[in-house]
């Protein structure tokens, strides 16, 4: 497994998987940071003299062209990071796109639409994503994979495609990797996790792993009412997993065998609905009213889990604490961010949310230890799982 420093790519056309799955709103792309993630692999690849066909997705189009899914927003934000100009190829076949790919030149990009509106591309059929994938081989001579938010898929573009041409990770990938380690081998003590986010299911295999490696987790978000409500609490209209309630019962007590210290919220962000003009009220997490919804960890909590995060020399952060998206809720988030800004060892946020979170409350990327571009594939690692796209690579 060479890496991309050595990766001989001059006068090639490189296949470059990226994740540029930003968010947008109306048209526009509500956070960068994916693609200026991408930028530092893009821009040693122009040096060595390549020239490039990145392809990414952009959420769940189902196989189907979806036009508020296009990659166009990200074609003209990717042109005015690197100053020039990118070649947008809206058809993901034929032989006009096998034309312009091979009519680049040194440094040139050409970004593919939405590699999600070909259907073969998510196929759980071998074979449809085999023949997908060759056909996209035949576009270049050498790939990169860099697209870490995807490489939990067994997806064509990263799985299938680079057992056909030459491969190595690209810088992203590499450094995530390496800092995942960091929290999976041997992690500097103490060790803290802090969950948030809607739902515990999401969460349940990574908390079963960790189990057993951290020192403390602290759960906040909306998956906290099912911890709240196994412990026989009432939640009020809140969020909850009854499925889960038993579930979480054995983690309570796996924790508590285990010696890890876990952190839940004593009080809590109440309104009586989903709103961002919601009246809020600050209530006990032992009296919740039957006809409120929590929205946010109160700010005990937040203090408490602040000092438990500052105590820590290594810490992992997915999922807010509240709706973040609504100011009246987003206190919490707020203060666990800025705990993880005095870790003195890494703090690591995980991806999705976590990440779009902080940069929409204000922080930059630099204030943390590192921003992770992958949350489902963060989690998937940190669960132990063997990741598709990284066996594809042979990281």
């Amino acid at each position: 497994m060479s890496s991309l420093a050595s990766f001989d790519v001059d006068g090639k056309r490189v296949f470059l998987r990226c994740d540029l799955n930003v968010p947008l709103k109306d048209g526009a792309i509500k956070d960068d940071g994916r693609i200026k993630a991408s930028l530092p692999t893009i821009q040693l690849l122009q040096s060595k003299g390549a020239s490039l066909i990145i392809a990414a997705h952009l959420g769940r189009p189902k196989g189907q062209p979806s036009p508020e899914l296009s990659l166009a927003p990200v074609a003209k934000r990717l042109g005015e990071l690197l100053g020039q100009e990118i070649i947008f190829a809206a058809d993901l076949m034929g032989d006009a796109l096998s034309a312009l790919a091979h009519s680049l030149k040194a440094g040139q990009i050409l970004l593919l639409e939405n590699i999600r509106f070909n259907p073969a591309e998510t196929s759980k059929d071998e074979s449809e994503r085999g023949v997908f994938a060759a056909q996209l081989a035949l576009l270049a001579d050498a790939y990169v994979g860099d697209g870490f938010g995807a490489v939990h898929r067994k997806h064509a573009s990263v799985f299938d495609l680079p057992k056909l041409l030459p491969h190595c990770a690209g810088l992203l990938v590499a450094v995530e990797v390496e800092v995942l380690k960091k929290l999976t081998q041997n992690p500097t003590r103490p060790y803290g996790v802090v969950l948030g986010g809607a739902k515990v299911s999401d969460k349940l295999g990574v908390i079963e792993n960790l189990l057993g490696k951290v020192d403390m987790l602290a759960v906040g978000g909306g998956m906290v009412f099912t911890f709240l409500a196994a412990q026989g609490k009432e939640i009020g209209t809140s969020l909850v997993e009854k499925d889960m309630i038993d579930v979480v019962k054995t983690l309570i007590t796996t924790a508590h065998e285990k010696g890890v210290t876990l952190v839940l919220p004593t009080d809590i962000v109440v309104a009586p609905m989903f709103s961002a003009d919601a009246q809020s009220t600050l209530v006990s997490s032992d009296a919740i009213p039957a006809n409120q919804m929590g929205l946010d960890i109160g700010p005990i909590s937040a203090a408490a889990f602040a000092q438990q995060i500052e105590k820590c020399a290594t810490v992992f952060w997915n999922g807010p604490m509240g709706v973040f998206e609504f100011a009246n809720f987003a206190a919490g988030t707020r203060v666990v961010a800025t705990a993880l800004t005095k870790v003195s060892g890494i703090s690591v946020v995980g991806g999705g949310d976590s990440a779009a979170a902080v940069r929409a409350l204000g922080f930059t990327d630099s204030e943390f230890g590192y921003i992770s571009t992958g949350g489902g594939a963060s989690l998937e690692y940190l669960e132990g799982k063997e990741l598709p796209g990284l066996v594809a690579l042979g990281l």
